[in-house]
C-alpha cells in the first residue's frame, strides 16, 4: 500500500500513485522492517529535481521494479526540504561512501536506520541489479552488511561532531579568506570553479562587506564581474527575472532550469547591496526584477513564498524558456525578431538542445541610448506574453520557514535601498514603484504567516502548505533565518513585536540547540533521534544553521543591547573560524557575519517624527557599515530599544551612532552622520 496520498509535501504527492508501497518517514516504517526482517530503502529528493523525476519514471513507476522493492524492502520516501535533518545525516553517509552526493539520494539501511550502501541516481537496469544484490547480501552476508553499516555510522559521526578546535575570528582570518577566494576566482567567466557552476551569493556578500571594511578594490571587482556575468547569462531569466539553480557549463550560458527560493533571496540581497554601494544600473535592474519575480511567481497570497519552480515542463527540461530565431520572428515580427536574436544571442545553431537557445544578454543595454532601452523593454514584454502561452513549470508550493526568512530579509533590504535612489525622473520610476508595492505586501504577508502559522506552542515548524502547518520540527537554520528576518522587519517597520518574536526564537535556539563547545547542533535536544545528531558548520546552498543563528544573534544584540547574545555569537563563530581561511567557499555566510562583528556592528538610531524621506535615515542606509542595524522613529517608541531615551536635538531630527555599545554625540547634519559612519 502506498501511504503518500495524505502527505503535505508536493514531492511526496508526486509519488502517491507509484506502485511502490511507499512509507512516510516514521517509526512505524522501521518497525515494519524489523517485523519483516528486511532492509529499508530511503529515497530522498525534492519536487524541482530533474533526475528525481527521471528515476521515478524509470523505476518507481515500473510495476516490475516496484514488485522487487515491495517484496524485499520497506521503502521510505523523504522530501529533503521538509526533513533537512534526515537529508543531512544520509547525505554525509553518501559522501563518505561514494565521495560525492546529490539527489535523488538512494540509501539502503538496516531496520534501525543504519546506512550500509548509498548512492544517488541509478538507471533502471543498474537499480534492478542493485536491489537483487542487496537482497542476496542481506540474506547470505548479514554480518558483513552490519559491519559496513557500523563503519559508516562511525564515519558520519566524526564528520558531524562538535567539540573541535576553536579560535577567535580575527581580521587575519577574514583577510586570508578573501585572498583565497581571489586565487580561486574565474578571471574569465566570474564565479568560482568550473561546470556545473553555482551562484556564489554568500561569498559575494562576504566580499562586499570585506571591501567596505578594508577598501579592497579586488574584492569589489570580483563581485561586480561575477554579478554582471551571471546577469548577462542564461542562468538569469532575461524576461521575467530570477535565477536558475546553476549553470551546467562554466560560463553561465545553459542553466539547470529549476528556480529555488533560497537562491533568489540570497542573490536579491547580493545585487541590492552591490547597487547600494556602487549605484550600478545593472545591479539595480536585476535587484528590482528578482524582487518582482519573488512576488509574482513564488508568493502565495495569505501565506508565504513557495519553495521552487520545477526544472521540467511537461517532462521536458527548458521547454518554457528556450527560443529559436524562427520563434522570435513569430512572436515579434521580422524586424524585432532579428533585433531580439542579436540582443539575446539566439542563433541557428543554438546553445541548448535541438537548435534552441537560452536567452542571454549579448549586448550592453543598461547604459545604452534611451531609444534602445525602450525597444529592449518593449521586446521583453512581448516575448514574455508569448512565453506565458506555453506550458509552464510546476511550482513546489510548500512554504519553508528558513527560506522565507531569507526572502523577507532580502526584500526588507531591497525596500530600504530602493528608497535611497527613488526619483520621479527615472524612466522606469513607475515600474519601480509597482515593484516596491507588491514586494512590500508579499514580504509582510510572509512574515505574518510565519508568526501566525509556523510558530506553534513557542516552537518553530519547518513547513506549511495551503495555510496548514506541517509536522516536521524546525531545525537550526529555520530559527536563525526567521529570527534574522524578524529583526529586519523590526528595522523596516519600527514595530516592537518583530523584535520580541526574534528574541523568543533565539532563546529556543540557545536552550535547545547549543553544543558544549559554543557551537550548535542542527536539531533540538528533544528532536527525533537519528543515527547521528547533525551539526554541519559549513555554508552550502543555504547558510548553515550555525551561520544563520550567529547572524541573528549579532543583529539582535545590536538592536537590544543585550551582550549575552553577542557573546554567544562570538563563541559560535569561533567554532567555524578554523575552517574559514582554509575553506572560504564553504563559509561565506559565516565570514559575512564575521565582518559585521569586526565592524562593530554599528547601531544607528534616527529620531524623527517622519522617517519616510528623512535625509538622516537615507544617509544612514546609504553609508551603513557592514552589518549595521538602523532604526528610525519617535523617541521612546514602544518596543524599540535603540530609540529609548534619545530625544530630538533642538526640535530637529537627530542620529545616534554607537559601535560596540559605545556611542558618539548625536548629530543633526547629514555630513556629520556620514563622517561618524566612516563615509565620504
Amino acid at each position: 500500500m502506498n501511504r503518500l496520498a495524505d502527505a503535505t509535501s508536493p514531492y511526496l504527492l508526486q509519488h502517491a500513485d507509484n506502485p511502490v508501497d511507499w512509507w512516510l518517514w516514521c517509526e512505524e516504517a522501521f518497525a515494519e522492517a524489523r517485523r519483516r526482517d528486511v532492509p529499508v530503502i530511503i529515497s530522498v529528493g525534492y519536487a524541482a529535481c530533474h533526475w528525481c523525476h527521471v528515476m521515478a519514471h524509470e523505476s518507481f513507476e515500473d510495476e516490475s521494479v516496484a514488485a522487487l522493492m515491495n517484496a524485499d524492502f520497506v521503502s521510505v520516501k523523504v522530501d529533503r526540504e521538509e526533513r533537512p535533518d534526515v537529508d543531512a545525516v544520509y547525505m554525509t553517509a553518501t559522501q563518505a561512501m561514494t565521495g560525492q552526493g546529490g539527489w535523488p539520494m538512494t540509501v539502503f539501511a538496516t531496520p534501525d536506520g543504519t546506512p550500509f550502501f548509498c548512492g544517488t541516481y541509478f538507471p533502471k537496469p543498474n537499480f534492478v541489479r542493485l536491489l537483487q544484490s542487496v537482497t542476496t547480501a542481506w540474506r547470505d552476508q548479514r554480518d558483513a552488511v552490519l559491519q559496513q553499516g557500523a563503519a559508516v555510522v562511525e564515519a558520519i559521526g566524526g564528520a558531524q561532531a562538535v567539540g573541535g578546535p576553536t579560535a577567535p575570528l580575527e581580521p587575519s582570518l577574514l583577510d586570508a579568506a578573501a585572498t583565497q577566494l581571489a586565487q580561486e576566482y574565474d578571471e574569465t567567466n566570474g564565479g568560482f570553479g568550473g561546470a556545473p557552476k553555482f551562484p556564489p551569493h554568500m561569498n559575494l556578500l562576504f566580499l562586499l562587506r570585506h571591501h567596505q571594511r578594508t577598501g579592497s578594490e579586488r574584492s569589489l571587482e570580483i563581485v561586480r564581474h561575477t554579478a554582471e556575468a551571471m546577469a548577462r547569462g542564461g542562468i538569469y531569466d532575461q524576461l521575467a527575472g530570477g535565477f536558475a539553480r546553476y549553470s551546467v557549463d562554466g560560463h553561465w550560458t545553459v542553466p539547470h532550469f529549476e528556480k529555488m527560493l533560497y537562491d533568489n533571496a540570497l542573490l536579491l540581497r547580493t545585487y541590492t547591496q552591490l547597487w547600494r554601494l556602487t549605484g550600478d544600473r545593472l545591479a539595480r535592474r536585476v535587484a528590482r526584477d528578482t524582487a518582482r519575480f519573488l512576488a509574482d511567481e513564488l508568493h502565495r497570497p495569505g501565506e508565504g513564498f513557495a519553495s521552487a519552480l520545477d526544472a521540467d515542463t511537461a517532462g521536458v527540461e527548458g521547454l518554457t524558456y528556450v527560443w529559436t530565431p524562427t520563434q522570435l520572428v513569430e512572436a515579434l515580427g521580422e524586424e524585432d525578431g532579428r533585433f531580439a536574436a542579436d540582443l539575446f544571442g539566439v542563433t541557428d545553431s543554438g546553445t541548448f538542445e535541438h537548435g534552441a537557445s537560452v536567452l542571454r544578454l549579448a549586448r550592453d543595454v543598461d547604459d545604452a541610448d534611451p531609444v534602445v532601452r525602450r525597444r529592449w523593454q518593449e521586446v521583453v514584454v512581448r516575448l514574455l506574453a508569448a512565453r506565458d502561452t506555453r506550458p509552464q513549470p510546476a511550482r513546489d508550493d510548500k512554504v519553508v520557514a528558513a527560506w522565507n526568512g531569507l526572502a523577507i530579509t532580502a526584500i526588507a533590504e531591497f525596500q530600504q535601498v530602493a528608497a535611497l535612489y527613488a526619483s520621479p525622473d527615472d524612466e522606469d520610476a513607475n515600474l519601480m514603484d509597482g515593484v516596491l508595492i507588491v514586494t512590500d505586501g508579499a514580504m509582510r504577508d510572509a512574515a505574518e504567516h510565519l508568526a501566525r502559522v509556523h510558530l506553534v506552542d513557542g516552537r518553530l515548524r519547518r513547513v506549511s502548505r495551503d495555510k496548514v502547518v506541517g509536522e516536521p520540527a524546525g531545525v537550526l537554520e529555520d530559527y536563525g533565518c526567521v529570527a534574522e528576518a524578524f529583526c529586519a522587519m523590526h528595522q523596516l517597520t519600527g514595530e516592537g513585536r518583530w523584535l520580541e518574536l526574534a528574541g523568543r526564537l533565539l532563546a529556543v535556539a540557545l536552550e535547545r540547540f547549543a553544543a558544549p563547545d559554543g557551537g550548535f547542533y542542527d536539531t533540538a535536544d528533544d528532536a527525533e533521534r537519528l543515527v547521528t545528531r547533525p551539526a554541519d558548520p559549513t555554508d552550502n546552498a543555504t547558510p548553515s544553521g550555525r551561520s544563520a543563528v550567529v547572524a541573528a544573534l549579532v543583529t539582535y544584540a545590536a538592536l537590544t543591547g543585550e551582550t549575552r547574545y553577542r557573546e554567544a555569537a562570538e563563541k559560535a563563530l569561533g567554532t567555524v573560524a578554523p575552517i574559514v581561511a582554509r575553506h572560504a567557499r564553504f563559509t561565506g555566510y559565516a565570514a559575512m557575519v564575521g565582518e559585521a562583528l569586526l565592524s562593530g556592528p554599528y547601531e544607528i538610531a534616527v529620531v524623527t517624527e517622519e522617517p519616510v524621506g528623512d535625509p538622516l535615515l537615507a544617509a544612514a542606509h546609504r553609508h551603513a557599515p557592514p552589518g549595521a542595524v538602523v532604526v528610525a522613529g519617535r523617541t521612546d517608541q514602544p518596543g524599540v530599544p535603540l530609540l529609548a531615551d534619545r530625544p530630538m536635538v533642538d526640535g530637529r531630527p537627530a542620529a545616534y551612532v554607537c559601535r560596540g555599545f559605545v556611542c558618539e554625540r548625536p548629530v543633526t547634519d547629514v555630513a556629520d552622520l556620514v563622517g561618524q559612519l566612516g563615509g565620504r
